[in-house]
């Protein structure tokens, strides 16, 4: 097979090297692709958005099948486009979208299919939701855009001022869902689904913010597995996955592809926060080293509805995935900034023991890697348990150097320190 995989973070450089792992593939394309696909596929200098551009792509290098685990391609109709003229692909469909893409569907889906969320109200103006917040003084809440853009920008906080601050940035284009705060553990749910069921990857936990009390980020770290007693296990499934399921079934908006679920783990069970129709950074990167089955095999089963009954052979191992940032990040990044040489063997994440080296927003130039964007390197560190983990990416992470570079010291500390 033939494969294209539409991307140019971590994330898609990190499902690029899964592929690129495969023993049934002879050709390996990524649009556009950034320093770290490069070397071990071939990137296309086209924009990934454009459906137009991504078939005539498609064309030109016979590709067999299309992968889609980022969300702006989804939302621009490159799926549908390409399905309507043979090419087969991985992505949410349009039916599908507006269950990540308006939150205040998302909620009105789950208020009707009596699936567990935080208590929310949707906002569209400034006044109500003053009087709203004048009403609750000194309570805690997390505002979000109800759209996708942007869509894991948020704030979480007691303060009036603050709040609406936020909110009134978010009111210029769009309403706003206003939630309780809840206390817990986060998860993420990564599922794959056909039209007979579901399987389930190994569940993590992402660190959103720059640090303990910081600005919300894309995701600074990730832990997986996620250690579960099995009743939380067996509420996720009963409360949460198989309503969804069925929901989107009822609703006429199956399809084969991924969904992620962000769940708080509360004293009071499992509360779901977020859709998600595409992988999730930086979970991805932490959950795809440990994925011992090849991904055709995977997505074969997909293609003959054999999900359920798939045996997926996973790592015994756990994975600590650590994002390196540039300075400014999240409001401001500097960017232009070059990394210091990083050895060959670790570009390709081709040497045993070593952490994997996930690219997000770096580019080559005249042999250079050259800072793009905000979130620049996902250094995954695995080990025999987390701990073990968490030292190998702090490690790995000494490769990774570039002027303001910076990234959280405590990830996945949590979860071995008291």
């Amino acid at each position: 097979m033939r494969i294209l995989v539409l991307g140019s973070g971590a994330k898609d450089h990190a499902i690029a090297w899964w592929f690129s792992q495969s023993r049934l593939i002879n050709g390996l394309f990524v649009a556009p692709g950034n320093v770290g696909t490069e070397a071990i596929a071939k990137n296309l200098a086209i924009n990934p958005d454009d459906p137009k551009q991504v078939y005539e792509a498609c064309k030109q290098n016979n590709i067999d099948f299309v992968f889609i685990g980022t969300e702006t391609p989804l939302f621009t109709g490159v799926i549908d486009y390409l399905n309507e003229r043979g090419i087969s692909t991985f992505g949410a469909p349009s039916r599908a979208l507006k269950l990540e893409g308006d939150r205040d569907f998302s909620r009105k889906f789950t208020d009707r299919h009596n699936i567990p969320t935080p208590t929310h109200h949707v906002f569209d103006n400034e006044e109500d939701l003053s009087d709203y917040l004048k009403r609750h003084e000194g309570e805690r809440f997390v505002v979000k855009s109800s759209s996708i853009a942007p869509s894991r920008v948020m704030i979480d906080s007691s303060d009036y001022d603050a709040l609406m601050k936020f909110s009134k940035t978010i009111l210029i284009s769009g309403s706003i869902l206003l939630e309780e705060h809840l206390e817990g553990l986060p998860i993420t749910i990564t599922l794959l689904l056909d039209n007979n069921g579901y399987m389930m990857l190994p569940p993590s936990s992402d660190y959103m913010k720059a640090g303990h009390g910081g600005l919300p980020t894309g995701g600074m770290g990730s832990i997986c597995p996620v250690p579960l007693q099995e009743s939380v296990s067996q509420s996720l499934i009963d409360t949460i996955i198989e309503p969804t399921l069925f929901g989107l079934k009822a609703e006429q908006m199956a399809y084969k592809g991924v969904l992620t679920i962000s769940v708080i783990i509360t004293k009071q069970g499992p509360i779901l926060v977020d859709y998600h129709v595409r992988f999730n950074d930086p979970a991805a990167q932490a959950i795809v080293p440990l994925i011992r089955t090849d991904i055709i095999d995977i997505l074969t089963a997909m293609k003959e509805d054999t999900l359920s009954t798939f045996n997926l052979e996973v790592s015994t191992n756990s994975a600590v995935a650590l994002v390196v940032a540039s300075e400014g990040y999240p409001e401001n990044p500097i960017v232009d900034k070059k990394l210091e040489p990083i050895p060959a063997a670790l570009m390709l994440n081709a040497f045993k023991g070593s952490p994997f080296y996930f690219f997000g927003g770096v580019r080559s130039e005249n042999g250079d890697m050259i800072t793009t964007g905000g979130r620049c390197v996902t250094v995954v560190g695995i080990g025999y348990n987390i701990m073990d983990a968490n030292k190998n990416a702090y490690k790995g992470v000494k490769h990774i150097s570039f002027p303001g570079s910076w990234y959280r010291p405590d990830i996945g500390d949590n979860f071995f320190t008291n």
